[in-house]
C-alpha cells in the first residue's frame, strides 16, 4: 500500500480539500474556505498546514471567534447546505466562543466544522495555559461543552484516527436526516504527531445530495389522507431548500390546488406572488396563514421541525378532526405530534406523492378562500409599511422592512435574526425570488446578523445583501463589519435604534411585567446615552449614513447598492410599534403573583393553553 508521512493537521487538510461537491451540475470544493483565529492551539501545526494549502483551501481571518463560526452557518444556509465552512479556534476561551454558533447550527440543522485545539494527549504539561482542569476526570476539557450542540463529537488522540473520524464528521453533516454541526477536537501534540497515511484517503472524493425514498405504505396511508381532505394545507419548510424542492413544491401545489404557507426557515421556496401563497404561519406569522392552518383537515408539513413559533405552541391547529403528514427525511421531525410519517427527502416524495394521488384537487372555494385571506394579509401590510403611516412619530421596524421591499428585486437578499425583526421581515419582506431569505430563528440568536451577512454575502456573490439588525444585536456582535470590509465581501446593514431590547420589553409588559432592565432607559444607568452607531461603523471603514425618514431611507439604501464596500445605515426607530397577526404562544407567567396584571395574565396563559393540541 503506498502511502505518505504527514503530521495529523497536514492530512486533515488534504483530506478536506480531496472532498468535492456537485452544484447544477459543476464539480466545486464541498469545503471553499476555513475562517480562523489562530492561538497556541492551532497555529503551530493546523495554521502551517493551512498556510501551505492557502490557495486550495482559502482562510479567512475573523475578529470573533462566534463570529466567524456564525459566518460559516449563514454561508451553509444560503448555500442550502451544498458546501460546508470550516472554522477553527485555539483551545479555550477561542473554542467556547464557538459553542453558540454550533448551537446555531444545531437548531437550524446546518453542517458546519468546527476543529478546536486541545489540551495535550500525552498530560505530560498539565496544566497548560487555557486549560479549564476537572479534579475527577483528567481527561475532560473545555472541549466537551460542544457534546451537546454536535451531531458528531471526536477528540483525536492519535493521527491515524484522522482515517475514521473525518469521514464520519464528514458524512453526518453531508446526511439530511443527521445534519448539523460536528466537531473536532485536536490535542496540540496530536496535531503535530507524524503517521503514514494511505494516499488513497486524500483521492477526490465528488459527494451529491443523498436522496432517501419514503416507504411505499407510508406513501400510500400519506396519500390517502390528502385524497380524503376538503380543506388540505401545505407548510413548507427548511427543508424545501436543502432538498431543492421549490419547483417541485409550486408544481405539486398546483397540480392539487392546495394553499401554501411558510415557516420561517422555508420562507422565500414559493415566490409571495403566487397565487396559491398563503404568507408565513405561527406566531411570527400572518392572519391569513393562521386562520387557514385553524380550517384545514389535512396538513402536510415538509421539512418542517414544527417548533412552537410555527404552530403557536399547538394551538393554531383548531380542526378536531385534523391530521398532520410529515414528509421529512429525519424520523424524528415526521413523526411528532403522531403525524402520519413520511420519512424521506423532500423533493422526491412530493413526486412520488403527487404521483399517486393522480388528478385529485382540492375545491375551488377552498383555493379562493386562501386567496381572499392572502389579500387582506397583503392589504395590511402595505397600509402599515406605507412612509406616512405614522405621521409625526418615529419610523417603525415595518416601514423600514417595506421601503426595502418595495425597492428590492430578484438580486436582493434579506438576513435578520431575533429581537423584533423575525416578525417584520416574515411578514413584511415578499420574497420576489427563491432563496432570497435567511431568518435564523431556530436558536434566536441576538448577534447572527452581521456575522451571517458577511457569510451569506460571500456565498452569494452575486446577490445584494441586505441585514436588518436592531440596536441591541449590533451591540452583541459587529466586528464583522470589519471582517466584511478587509475580505471585500460587501453588505448592506440597516441598524434600527429603539432604545434597547424592545421586543422583550413588549414581551415582559405584555405578560404583566413592569418596564425592568430591558430598555436602555429602565435599566440601572447614570446617564442615557445613544450609541452613535454610524460613526462606529465608519471606524471599521465601513460607508455610513444615519438617516431620520423612510425617504431618506430609500435613497440611503439605492446609494449603498451603487456602492464599492460594506454600507451601514443608522436610523431611530419606534419602541412599541409591531406587525400584529401572529397567533398565540406559550410563555412562563408566574402562577402566584401579587400583581394584578401578573395574575391577569396568567389568567389568560391558562385560557390559551386550553386551545393546545396534546397527546393527539
Amino acid at each position: 500500500m503506498e502511502t505518505i508521512r504527514l503530521t495529523t493537521s497536514e492530512a486533515i487538510v488534504r483530506y478536506l480539500i480531496a472532498q468535492r461537491t456537485l452544484i447544477d451540475g459543476e464539480q466545486v470544493p464541498l469545503f471553499p474556505g476555513v475562517f480562523a483565529i489562530f492561538g497556541h492551539g492551532n497555529v503551530t501545526c493546523l495554521g502551517h498546514a493551512l498556510e501551505q494549502h492557502r490557495e486550495q483551501l482559502p482562510t479567512w481571518r475573523g475578529q470573533n471567534e462566534q463570529g466567524m463560526a456564525l459566518a460559516a452557518t449563514a454561508f451553509a444556509k444560503a448555500k442550502r447546505r451544498q458546501q460546508i465552512m470550516v472554522a477553527t479556534s485555539s483551545v479555550g476561551p477561542g473554542a467556547t466562543n464557538m459553542i453558540t454558533a454550533a448551537g446555531v447550527a444545531h437548531s437550524n440543522r446546518l453542517p458546519l466544522l468546527l476543529i478546536a485545539g486541545d489540551t495535550f494527549a500525552s498530560r505530560l504539561p498539565d496544566p497548560v495555559l487555557q486549560q479549564v482542569e476537572h479534579f475527577g476526570e483528567p481527561s475532560t476539557t473545555v472541549n466537551d461543552a460542544f457534546r451537546a450542540v454536535s451531531r458528531y463529537w471526536d477528540r483525536l488522540m492519535k493521527p491515524e484516527q484522522v482515517l475514521s473520524s473525518l469521514p464520519h464528521a464528514v458524512q453526518t453533516m453531508l446526511d439530511p436526516a443527521t445534519c448539523g454541526p460536528a466537531f473536532i477536537g485536536l490535542p496540540q501534540d496530536v496535531g503535530a504527531e507524524a503517521y503514514d497515511f494511505p494516499t488513497r484517503f486524500f483521492e477526490t472524493t465528488v459527494h451529491e445530495i443523498a436522496r432517501p425514498r419514503a416507504d411505499h405504505g407510508q406513501l400510500g396511508a400519506a396519500a390517502a389522507a390528502v385524497a380524503a381532505a376538503a380543506k388540505p394545507l401545505i407548510i413548507a419548510g427548511g427543508g424545501v431548500h436543502y432538498s431543492l424542492a421549490e419547483r417541485e413544491l409550486v408544481e405539486f401545489a398546483e397540480r392539487h390546488n392546495i394553499p401554501v404557507v411558510e415557516t420561517v426557515a422555508g420562507k422565500a421556496s414559493m415566490l409571495a406572488s403566487h397565487p396559491l401563497y398563503s404568507g408565513p404561519i405561527g406566531v411570527t406569522g400572518c392572519t391569513a396563514a393562521n386562520a387557514l392552518a385553524g380550517e384545514a383537515d389535512v396538513v402536510l408539513a415538509v421539512g418542517t421541525r414544527l417548533e412552537d413559533f410555527t404552530t403557536g405552541s399547538w394551538t393554531v391547529f383548531r380542526n378536531e378532526s385534523v391530521r398532520i403528514v410529515g414528509i421529512n427525511v429525519a424520523r424524528f421531525d415526521a413523526t411528532k405530534h403522531l403525524a402520519l410519517p413520511v420519512v424521506g427527502d423532500a423533493r422526491e416524495t412530493l413526486r412520488e406523492l403527487s404521483g399517486r394521488l393522480g388528478e385529485y384537487r382540492a375545491s375551488d372555494s377552498w383555493s379562493d378562500t386562501a386567496a381572499a385571506e392572502t389579500a387582506q394579509y397583503h392589504a395590511y401590510i402595505d397600509k402599515i409599511a406605507a412612509p406616512d403611516s405614522s405621521p409625526n412619530e418615529l419610523p417603525t421596524y415595518a416601514q423600514v422592512v417595506g421601503a426595502i421591499d418595495r425597492l428590492a428585486d430578484e438580486q436582493d437578499y434579506a438576513l435578520a435574526a431575533a429581537g423584533g425583526f423575525p416578525g417584520e421581515v416574515n411578514n413584511g419582506w415578499r420574497q420576489k425570488a427563491l432563496n432570497s431569505f435567511d431568518c435564523e430563528y431556530g436558536f434566536s440568536c441576538m448577534g447572527y446578523e452581521i456575522s451571517g451577512g458577511w457569510g451569506a454575502a460571500m456565498a452569494l456573490p452575486d446577490k445584494d445583501v441586505t441585514v436588518f439588525v436592531g440596536d441591541g444585536s449590533y451591540l452583541m456582535l459587529n466586528s464583522d463589519l470589519y471582517s466584511s470590509v478587509l475580505s471585500g465581501h460587501k453588505m448592506t446593514v440597516i441598524v434600527c435604534d429603539n432604545g434597547g431590547y424592545a421586543v422583550i420589553n413588549r414581551l415582559q409588559v405584555n405578560q404583566g411585567g413592569v418596564p425592568f432592565n430591558n430598555l436602555i432607559a429602565d435599566s440601572r444607568i447614570v446617564e442615557e446615552v445613544r450609541v452613535d452607531f454610524a460613526a462606529h461603523a465608519a471606524a471599521m471603514g465601513c460607508r455610513t449614513e444615519t438617516v431620520s425618514t423612510i425617504a431618506e431611507l430609500e435613497a440611503a439604501w439605492l446609494r449603498a447598492k451603487q456602492a464599492d464596500r460594506t454600507t451601514v445605515i443608522a436610523m431611530q426607530t419606534h419602541q412599541n410599534a409591531w406587525t400584529e397577526g401572529g397567533s398565540w404562544w406559550e410563555v412562563g407567567v408566574p402562577e402566584v403573583s401579587s400583581s394584578e396584571a401578573v395574575q391577569a395574565a396568567r389568567a389568560e396563559l391558562e385560557n390559551g393553553k386550553s386551545e393546545q393540541r396534546a397527546g393527539w
